[in-house]
């Protein structure tokens, strides 16, 4: 026998599993009350996420204590108010930064780190280092070389194409805070590049997103991370012709191609 639901049931049910918002209910013609508060207060977070300081010191610390040397850098906007306004300045390193890293001698390596603010500073902060102390053991498995960590201010995305391309780096991997949304405030992407160079475009890129306390994991980012890192060398390319078979899902790892 078909057990019925009625609609107010399915409703709390899907409200169980996502932190959209649906159901907010209605009082006369408007939201109530709370859901009201609610949205104002993730609206205001959201906000001061875009707007916050980014901890660079604390991030350069942090990659001290994990065996990695940093490089400090940045972008050509030089102050937040710049960097929201000309997201073009985001994307070129200043002339001091390109003169450091380009001073650098020694063995290319062929991975090159980078950790930028973003639009959301607080991701980076909060993420940006741990998910780093649970990704290198992927990478050191996989006998995978790392060249000097580069923590960049005011940055875009595109600014590890430069940095790499300046060091030399077969491919950057770039950890981010991703635009705030109302949902989560602190969500950092990671987005990985083969042959870095200014100009590249977003398909030659791989993007593992939404890591943050309620959305990806460390564990389940690093594994799908460490994969397309160990993939994108050994067949030179990311973006649209690599694909995640990392064999990550629903909140485990399991063992890819095991058939």
């Amino acid at each position: 026998m078909k057990t019925e639901v009625s609609p107010a049931t399915s409703l709390e049910r899907l409200r169980e599993l996502t932190p959209a918002r649906v159901a907010l209910g209605v009082t006369g013609v408007s939201l109530p009350t709370r859901a009201l508060l609610e949205f104002t207060l993730d609206h205001a977070r959201a906000r001061d996420a875009v707007h916050a300081v980014f901890d660079a010191e604390g991030v350069l610390r942090g990659l001290a204590d994990l065996g990695l040397e940093a490089i400090r850098v940045s972008s050509q906007a030089p102050t937040r108010k710049d960097y929201l306004a000309r997201p073009d300045l985001g994307r070129k390193l200043d002339a001091d930064s390109q003169a450091r890293l380009a001073d650098r001698d020694g063995v290319k390596s062929p991975l090159a780190i980078v950790i930028g603010d973003g639009l959301s500073p607080i991701a980076v902060n909060a993420h940006a280092v741990a998910l780093l102390r649970t990704l290198l053991p992927y990478l050191a498995a996989d006998g995978i070389d790392i060249g000097p960590a580069v923590v960049a201010t005011g940055a875009r995305v595109a600014l590890g194409d430069e940095i790499g391309d300046v060091l030399g780096a077969r491919m950057t991997v770039m950890l981010i805070g991703e635009r705030p949304g109302l949902s989560a405030a602190d969500s950092l992407g990671v987005y990985l590049t083969f042959a870095p160079a200014v100009g590249t475009t977003d398909e030659k890129r791989n993007c593992v997103s939404n890591i943050h306390g309620a959305g990806l994991n460390y564990e389940d980012a690093a594994a799908k991370i460490g994969w397309l890192i160990r993939e994108g060398l050994a067949r030179e390319l990311t973006g649209v012709g690599l694909k995640d078979e990392s064999g990550v899902r629903m909140g485990h790892v399991i063992a890819a191609n095991s058939s």
